[in-house]
């Protein structure tokens, strides 16, 4: 028996890695959280593969699943959506795995943060402005947040914020946020990124609690911030000057010099 931990990314079935559809393929026993992944995914499977959707499942319900896959020596996908190693849930899967002896790997997946950038056509990190992108969230019934990482506090540095799980709590985000970021300070929000029910909002931190219903706003909502989402800024890289050397590239003389 082995356990694979596929993150299946953002939504869109074709966005999963090809390392994860291959795994899919072989599969005997497949566990996907339902209520986040598209079931599209399942079009990876073979005709026969056992499919559970575990969205309706408690945690030693899932871990019966897995102790029939130990007996049949089945191989096992287990599916999250965007990355496992973000807001996944899987520590727990996998420490009753390793005093069970199973062997388990991990698959890495497109994270929501990441596909909600390609969406907006953004990038997260530009020079002099924003070289940091830190990933939160905030306290919700299933997972508390240290007090060390309220929003508050790490909004205090300014720079680009990709805020997960936290749709429906806008208001009390806005003013935390307000601290310390400019009224001005863009906030774009995304729900169902690259799914065909995508849903985007563009305002700043000023105007878009007139502008929104966050009640409207799922607990999956992407949040991204800071000034780094400006589509009109002046510094550039250097990493493409005609000017910048490095191993792949010598640096083109100028006129005077040849």
């Amino acid at each position: 028996m082995k356990v694979f931990f596929i993150g299946a990314g953002p939504g869109a079935a074709d966005l999963i890695t090809v390392r994860g559809a291959e795994i899919l393929r072989r599969a005997d026993l497949v566990l996907y959280a339902g209520s986040l992944v598209s079931e599209d995914i399942l079009q990876y499977c073979q005709e026969g593969t056992t499919c559970i959707n575990t969205a309706g499942l408690h945690l030693e319900q899932q871990l019966e699943w897995y102790r029939q896959a130990k007996q049949n020596d089945w191989l096992v996908a287990r599916v999250h959506s965007g990355d496992p190693a973000i807001y996944g849930a899987t520590a727990e899967q996998m420490r009753h795995l390793r005093e069970w002896g199973v062997d388990f790997e991990i698959v890495p997946g497109v994270s929501s943060f990441t596909a909600a950038a390609a969406c907006f056509g953004a990038e997260l990190t530009k020079p002099s402005v924003a070289q940091s992108i830190i990933l939160t969230r905030t306290t919700g019934r299933a997972s508390g947040v240290p007090e060390r990482e309220a929003l508050a506090e790490l909004a205090a540095h300014q720079t680009t914020l990709c805020i997960f799980l936290s749709g429906p709590h806008l208001a009390s985000m806005v003013a935390d946020l307000r601290q310390h970021y400019p009224d001005n300070t863009p906030i774009w929000m995304i729900q169902k990124a690259t799914w065909p029910q995508e849903q985007k909002h563009q305002s700043t931190l000023e105007t878009v609690l007139d502008e929104v219903n966050p009640q409207e706003w799922a607990l999956s909502t992407m949040i991204l911030v800071g000034e780094v989402l400006e589509e009109e800024l002046p510094d550039v890289s250097r990493l493409y000057s005609s000017q910048y050397t490095h191993r792949f590239r010598r640096r083109e003389k100028n006129l005077t010099e040849a």
